[in-house]
């Protein structure tokens, strides 16, 4: 037997861009090829998708973790790497999308639909995408940025156009049974009925779904019984029918104070989609006439049921007696409704322009440091992800990059002073006015930049100086080392 799961809470990761790489062209009789670093991958998104052959969340109930593929690294000659592969998962019609706080982010339904539930990360650029009259062949490449990681709640609310409500074993199960093809589970016990039964009903003309879902009782609304799983699957329903039992054995029970009963649970759920259950159409359906004191309590209280402007009908599924009108008063009623629906349109493209007082970000002032500012924009937030520290051109690329969105003219104007703290995204560090954008570039070796005084780092062109003036015989280091006896195996093989 096949279980029923209608939330879920799952761990979507998409995948990370690739990293660009940085590349010289190199050919015979050709020194000065110039950069030919590729670029790195799209990360792969994971992408929820609504499939009419999925009935349940049970697949996410067991692999709650989904990841999509991470975009490959560039490489030399040009070569981008190749994107990740997206993942698709597929939902039930009328799956709601929220965060773990209860906010809805999206509302599936329709064949087809698609949301992004984590979006890929970008792929880094190579030298050769980098490359400009400032830095022709620059000794950096940008990384790949991660991939978002979300933790998101699947909810299915089932699309049904009637919704019945009722007490366990009213006989909701036996009256979808009788109007349409459905074969739920019949018994002589309460809750017999534990996860929703869809069946589909022809009025006339008019095809529509009924759905049959667990009994509702007292305290619902606050998770008692069933009730939250019940009241999850009547937020889409475009009619409520109640269905009382005449003939029940309870003494304390009888239609009038059943429906009030559920009305009450209704007025206290809040649906998630923001939809008020009040304004729904509703009729009442006094079930089981079939039974001589029930016929005769149905009689009695159904003016009181009309005079509270409620259609009433008298119905027994096990003599079908008012079966036929009922099923045509749904009809109408559910026509109604979807005539009143505005027209759904096709998805438009908005093109929401820049302001143009908007400079990207912010800059607003540390409170836990004093002094210490905060920048705050998905542009430099994003160049953080994408700078590899471990090089001081490309740090120096990042400066002159913050320096032309104005990041620098809107520090010192809120009164930044050098080495003060500045945060932006999850790198701190002691800022320093840079040269400012459009002076010319003193130009240094590939991977060093001039401006980084602080950097004790050997350069490569100092190695390789260092290592030619050891070829001389007699000559030494600061170590006292002597040139002269430098062996085959110490040279590297460009100085071979």
């Amino acid at each position: 037997m096949s279980r029923f799961v209608d939330r879920v809470v799952i761990h979507v990761a998409a995948g990370d861009g690739g990293n660009g790489v940085a590349s010289v062209h190199r050919e015979k009789f050709k020194p000065l090829g110039g950069p030919d670093g590729g670029n790195g991958g799209k990360g792969g998104d994971v992408v929820l998708v609504v499939d009419s052959q999925v009935h349940t969340l049970l697949d996410f109930h067991f692999r709650p973790n989904a990841s999509a593929g991470n975009g490959k690294g560039g490489q030399g000659g040009n070569r981008d790497g190749a994107n990740g592969a997206d993942l698709e998962l597929r939902v039930p019609d009328g799956t709601v999308v929220l965060t773990p706080e209860g906010e809805v982010v999206a509302d599936l339904t329709g064949e087809g639909t698609r949301l992004i539930a984590a979006q890929g990360g970008r792929g880094g650029l190579g030298n050769a995408s980098l490359a400009s009259k400032a830095r022709k062949a620059p000794g950096f490449a940008l990384l790949g940025e991660p991939g978002e990681t979300h933790d998101l709640v699947l909810e299915l609310k089932s699309v049904a156009d009637v919704g019945l409500l009722g007490f366990p074993s009213a006989g909701k199960s036996s009256l979808i049974s009788v109007l349409s093809a459905a074969k739920p589970k019949i018994a002589d016990y309460p809750f017999t009925t534990l996860v929703p039964n869809l069946g589909v009903i022809t009025g006339g003309e008019t095809i529509f779904t009924m759905a049959d879902v667990p009994g509702l009782i007292p305290g619902a609304s606050e998770g008692k019984g069933l009730g939250l799983d019940f009241l999850r699957h009547i937020e889409r329903c475009a009619v409520l029918a109640h269905v009382v039992d005449c003939a029940t054995y309870e003494s304390d029970r009888d239609p009038l104070s059943d429906i009030d009963a559920l009305e009450q649970e209704l007025a206290k759920y809040t649906p998630s989609l923001a939809d008020d259950l009040a304004e729904r159409p509703r009729v009442v359906v006094l079930n089981k006439i079939d039974i001589p004191e029930a016929k005769d309590l149905a009689e009695m209280v159904r003016p009181d049921i009309e005079a509270r402007g409620l259609p009433v009908f008298e119905v027994s599924t096990a003599s079908r007696e008012g079966l036929r009108e009922l099923t045509f008063a749904l009809a109408r009623i559910v026509e109604e409704y979807r005539a009143a629906k505005p027209v759904q349109e096709a998805t438009r493209i908005v093109l929401r322009p820049r302001a143009l007082d908007d400079a990207g970000f912010t800059v607003v002032e540390d409170p836990e440091t004093p002094g210490g500012f905060i920048v705050r924009g998905e542009r430099p937030e994003r160049w953080i992800r994408q700078t590899d520290f471990s090089n001081d051109e490309a740090v120096g690329y990042l400066a002159d990059r913050l320096n032309r969105l104005g990041v620098e003219d809107v520090l010192v104007k809120k009164g930044a002073e050098p080495g003060c703290q500045v945060t932006i995204g999850e790198l701190v560090f002691d800022w320093e006015p840079t040269t400012p954008a459009g002076i010319a570039m003193t130009m240094t070796g590939r991977g060093t930049d001039a401006r980084l005084e602080a950097n004790n780092r050997v350069g490569a062109s100092e190695r390789l100086a260092a290592k030619k003036a050891r070829r001389i015989p007699g000559a030494y280091d600061e170590d006292g080392f002597d040139g002269g006896d430098l062996r085959e195996d110490d040279l590297d093989e460009d100085d071979e």
